[in-house]
């Protein structure tokens, strides 16, 4: 369950057409954003006044949106252009029927799978906004962490090694089509070999050994 400090609620609506008005977004995504989203709450923000936090921050204020969708898929590229025009950090809480989401935005959009309403988390970690936000990131950026957890690592560190294995895992599987497609053995073969090494690579990465 999400349980939010009761001093940060807001649970205030924010009008569709004052909040995409302000976007630089095309014609066809405010169509998306009018057609997709039936609300969109200012739920909770999360201050060192609210919070009572000891810690010095660089991070003045994080904001917890609730976007009550009209259908569960939709256009992250909506997400995307909200996030990276706002000067506040921002955390999105999706709701569709007893269906939940959470993102945020760290030079790209990252979601959790959709869980239900009773298995979505989200929690406080840290005595100042800047290590609460970077737990955000790991509870979400990170959420299928897809490789084995080092504290050495900043999450910043981890978050750049999960997009090596995410890329490389897409660069197999597409190498691997190319190697069922090949019809001449001499070129098979030398996918296959290209193919062994890139599968060494990804076992490193996850290993925490490369």
């Amino acid at each position: 369950m999400m349980e939010m400090p009761s001093g940060t609620r807001i649970h205030r609506l924010l009008p569709k057409e004052a909040f995409y008005k302000h976007l630089q977004i095309n014609r066809t995504l405010k169509e998306k954003f009018v057609s997709d989203v039936e609300h969109i709450y200012v739920e909770n923000i999360l201050a060192n006044s609210s919070l009572n936090l000891t810690g010095q921050s660089e991070i003045k204020e994080i904001m917890l949106l609730l976007v009550q969708l009209k259908k569960q898929e939709f256009d992250g590229r909506l997400i995307e252009a909200i996030a990276r025009q706002n000067q506040h950090k921002l955390v999105f809480l999706f709701v569709y029927n007893e269906m939940r989401q959470l993102a945020l935005y760290r030079g790209k959009l990252y979601l959790t799978p959709w869980l239900h309403a009773d298995d979505i988390e989200l929690k406080l970690q840290g005595d100042s906004l800047d290590e609460i936000w970077n737990g955000f990131i790991e509870q979400i950026a990170l959420y299928e962490e897809k490789a084995v957890i080092n504290d050495a690592l900043s999450v910043e560190e981890r978050l750049a090694r999960q997009e090596k294995i995410t890329k490389l895992e897409k660069f197999i599987a597409k190498t691997e089509a190319a190697a069922w497609r090949e019809k001449q053995p001499k070129k098979k073969f030398e996918i296959y070999t290209q193919l062994r090494e890139y599968k060494k690579l990804l076992e490193e990465l996850k290993n925490g050994t490369s």
